[in-house]
């Protein structure tokens, strides 16, 4: 687990998280979905803008041309009136319509020639009709205020005209905008001719202000409604190239949440570079380790129920046989065997409790700087004074350092003890044992060497597994557990490092087991 966590920490997987983000899932799925409502947005905004322009340049307009054609009917003869309204309501498509000072309509463009423009009736008008739709529509997103409809009176007066009646109050121009049926303007102007009292009702249809603006939001319709049409179609790509495999995650992980497939397989998917790339690659790395630790919990629990049942069943023949044997001496003997027993099960129970600690107290740990150099010649120190080297001579080599490491203290003294318990136990009991540091690559090598027969070189490998003990023949059986060097190797990589056997490098008889640590920056 430790090594599997040092290559995550090195996983180019997750340097890729770094520059992905123009990969992003959530950017692609926002613009793809955003890009629609803000055309959408744009277009109704721009196109009410021009509206509004249009007609506020017609409004003055309007204004100008009620004001000038007043001026012009000022004072003419009735004739001249009547020509005059006949000539500028042709050539400006105008309705012009003369009140007299009792408020009784005197003359009308429409009435002395054909009428310039033609607005429908309402009844004629199909109210289903998809411009008129569209219209209102637009104006209930942009919340254009409701305009008046446009309705000829039944009886043509001034009175009935508000614009003429303030126009007439007021002796100034007044301008009013209205719906007519079809959906179009009319723009009404009312001004006061002359001194006399009579008043003008200039009417204006601009239906070419309507067609330009229905021309530019069918246009945005239709840009609206094919983005939409290829918004909606993208989505759903995405949409399968998610849930999808997404489904398949979920699948593959109820599968071996339920482990009745221990061969079930996570999609990695390889070609994917995004973030579902990186889940389905994480979701695999992850089961394959629950499945490491889950193959290593149980295969440590069937190793330490077959280490504890072989001394289990000594003692068992041991107690049993005390209550059939009289003769003290065999008595004696009994209760030897059965308190070397009690002792080998308690040195069991130690070392297993520390074997399944060390991962979890390791992953916890903050590390500190270790000088390797003080530590090992503490404990070389310490092992004298307690007698623990059994007459062994222990001497500490060491080349240019420094020897500092990060790391946890207390477990790497806990290594070098169990390397220095390792050399002795195979040393003869006038033997040496060379404790050697180097520096090299970034890194310090501490080297235990030993006096003994040796190891194998296929047996090196083999030392390191839990509960394996080959012990020399005149060491008292059970006073190792065979966790020793298993228990190093598992500190060693957790502090991302390696420890491992090798022949001693001078070519001597003996063994050389090898810790190596990164350097402390």
């Amino acid at each position: 687990m430790a090594e599997q966590g040092s290559v995550l920490r090195g996983d180019p997987r997750l340097d890729k998280l770094r520059w992905s983000r123009r990969l992003s899932l959530t950017s692609r799925i926002l613009f793809v979905n955003v890009l629609p409502l803000v055309l959408l947005g744009g277009g109704v905004l721009y196109l009410d803008s021009y509206r509004k322009q249009l007609l506020d340049e017609r409004f003055k307009l309007a204004l100008v041309e009620a004001q000038i054609t007043a001026e012009a009917l000022a004072g003419a003869t009735v004739q001249r009136q009547e020509a005059l309204l006949i000539q500028i309501g042709k050539e400006q498509r105008l309705r012009l319509r003369v009140y007299g000072p009792d408020g009784n309509l005197e003359s009308d463009s429409f009435a002395l020639a054909p009428p310039s423009f033609d607005l429908p009736e309402p009844a004629e008008v199909d109210q289903r009709e998809f411009a008129l739709r569209m219209d209102r529509w637009f104006d209930r997103i942009v919340g254009a205020p409701a305009l008046p409809d446009y309705i000829e009176p039944e009886e043509d007066m001034a009175s009935a005209w508000p614009e003429l009646v303030r126009a007439r109050e007021e002796s100034l121009t007044q301008i009013v905008l209205r719906d007519a049926p079809d959906g179009t303007h009319v723009i009404n102007a009312a001004a006061p001719v002359g001194l006399d009292g009579d008043t003008l009702l200039l009417t204006r249809n601009p239906v070419d202000i309507t067609e330009s603006v229905r021309s530019a939001r069918t246009s945005v319709a239709l840009i609206v409604l094919l983005f939409l049409a290829v918004s909606t179609m993208l989505s759903f790509f995405l949409a399968q190239t998610i849930v999808r495999p997404l489904r398949e995650l979920v699948q593959a992980a109820v599968r071996v949440r339920q482990g009745r497939d221990r061969a079930v397989e996570v999609p990695r998917l390889p070609d994917r570079r995004d973030e579902i790339g990186m889940l389905a690659r994480a979701i695999s790395d992850m089961t394959g380790a629950l499945r490491h630790r889950i193959d290593a919990v149980e295969s440590f629990a069937a190793d330490v129920a077959h280490e504890i049942k072989n001394p289990l069943a000594s003692l068992r023949s041991a107690t049993e046989s005390l209550s059939k044997v009289e003769d003290p001496t065999l008595r004696a003997q009994l209760l030897d065997i059965a308190v070397h027993d009690v002792r080998r099960i308690d040195r069991l129970v130690t070392e297993i409790s520390d074997a399944s600690r060390i991962d979890a107290e390791l992953s916890r740990a903050e590390f500190e700087r270790v000088d390797l150099d003080k530590l090992v010649a503490n404990i070389v120190a310490s092992r004298e004074e307690r007698g623990e080297n059994e007459g062994r001579k222990v001497t500490v080599l060491k080349s240019d350092g420094p020897f500092a490491v990060m790391g946890v203290g207390m477990r790497l003294e806990r290594v070098i003890e169990n390397l220095l318990d390792n050399a002795i136990s195979f040393s003869p009991s006038d033997g040496l044992i060379e404790v050697s540091l180097t520096r090299r690559n970034g890194s310090v090598d501490l080297a235990v060497l030993d006096s003994g027969p040796g190891i194998p070189e296929e047996k090196r490998e083999k030392v390191f597994h839990r509960f394996h003990s080959d012990r020399p023949e005149e060491e008292d059986f059970g006073n190792h557990s065979g966790l020793g060097l298993a228990i190093g190797r598992t500190i060693a990589e957790a502090h991302d490092g390696s420890l491992h056997a090798e022949a001693r490098p001078d070519g001597a008889p003996g063994a050389c087991m090898v810790l190596t640590l990164p350097a402390a920056r």
